[in-house]
C-alpha cells in the first residue's frame, strides 16, 4: 500500500518515493490518452470473458465426464492426462506450440503433403485469437476440472441410489442431481474468475502465455494489459506508469467480485459472503 504512491509522482529511483514529486493523475491520463489503451483492455477483457465461458463448459463436463467412468485405472489414466498440462511450464508449453507452428512444424508440414502453401503462424495476428483460447483451454482445463470432480465425488451416493430405484437414466441423474449440486462451486469458481478478470485469471497467470507466444508483429491480438505493464512500464523503466496500470486493475477487480457476487445471490441466491 505504501508503494502505490508511486502511481501518484513522477518517480526516479535516484530520488525515491518520498523524494520523488507529485504529478496527480498524469499517469493515468496517459494510459487513457494512449493508442494501446483500447487495445490492450479489449484483448483482456474479451479473452479472459471467452476462456471464462468455455473452461467452465469444458471443465464440467469432463468431471462429470471423468466420474462416469467406471474403472478405477481408466479414471486414473484420464484425470492425469487432463491434469498434466496444467503442472506443465507455460515455458514448455511455448515449445511445444512452436513444434506445431514453426515454419518447419508439424501443421506446415501436413499443409505441404496436402499440396497447400505453408502458412507464417507467428506472423498472421488472425490467427492468435483462436490459439490462444486452444492453449488457455488445453493448459488450465485439469485444475478447474479437478475442482468439480473433487465436489462431485463428494455427494453422498443415496442420491443417486434413490434415483435408480425411481428408474432414473445416467442423463437423468446428471441433469437432476449432479449439476445441482455442483451448482455452488460453479458459482464460487466463477466469482473468483472474474475478479481476476484484468489479473491474469484464476488458475494461472496469461501474461506468461500471452508474453511466450505473442510478438510484436501479433501483438495487435496477443496483448493485454499485463504483457503491455511490463514492456512499457517495467522494461522501459517507466515504475509510476506500471504502479498506475496495476492499481486501476485491481480497483476493477474489486469492483468485479462485488458485483459478479450481487448478481449471483440475486440470481441463484448464492455467492462468496
Amino acid at each position: 500500500l505504501y508503494g502505490l504512491q508511486i502511481a501518484f509522482k513522477d518517480y526516479r529511483v535516484v530520488d525515491g518515493i518520498a523524494g520523488s514529486k507529485w504529478c496527480g493523475l498524469d499517469n493515468f491520463k496517459f494510459l487513457f490518452a494512449s493508442g494501446a489503451s483500447w487495445r490492450i483492455t479489449r484483448n483482456t477483457v474479451c479473452y479472459q470473458f471467452v476462456w471464462l465461458i468455455l473452461n467452465t463448459i469444458l471443465a464440467v463436463f469432463f468431471a462429470i465426464f471423468l466420474n462416469e467412468i467406471r474403472s478405477r485405472k481408466a479414471k486414473k489414466l484420464y484425470q492425469s492426462m487432463v491434469l498434466l498440462p496444467y503442472l506443465i511450464s507455460y515455458v514448455i508449453v511455448a515449445y511445444i506450440v512452436n513444434v506445431f507452428l514453426s515454419d518447419t512444424g508439424i501443421f506446415n508440414t501436413i499443409l505441404g503433403v496436402l499440396g497447400k502453401d505453408p502458412v507464417s503462424w507467428y506472423m498472421e495476428k488472425k490467427y492468435w485469437p483462436f490459439i490462444l483460447t486452444v492453449v488457455n483451454s488445453w493448459k488450465s482445463l485439469g485444475f478447474t476440472t479437478i475442482i468439480y470432480l473433487s465436489t462431485i465425488v463428494g455427494f453422498g451416493r443415496d442420491y443417486y441410489e434413490a434415483a435408480e430405484i425411481d428408474g432414473a437414466s445416467r442423463l437423468q441423474k446428471i441433469w437432476y442431481i449432479t449439476l445441482p449440486c455442483i451448482k455452488s462451486t460453479i458459482v464460487v469458481v466463477l466469482i473468483m474468475t472474474m475478479g481476476n478478470l484484468f489479473g491474469g485469471g484464476l488458475s494461472g497467470s496469461n501474461f506468461e502465455q500471452c508474453y511466450l507466444l505473442g510478438n510484436s508483429v501479433n501483438a495487435a491480438t496477443s496483448d493485454i494489459i499485463q504483457t503491455y505493464v511490463f514492456d512499457v512500464g517495467l522494461s522501459q523503466g517507466r515504475y509510476a506508469y506500471a504502479t498506475a496500470v496495476g492499481l486501476i486493475q485491481s480497483v476493477i477487480s474489486l469492483i468485479l467480485i462485488f458485483a459478479s457476487n450481487f448478481v449471483s445471490k440475486k440470481l441463484t441466491s448464492q455467492g462468496l459472503f
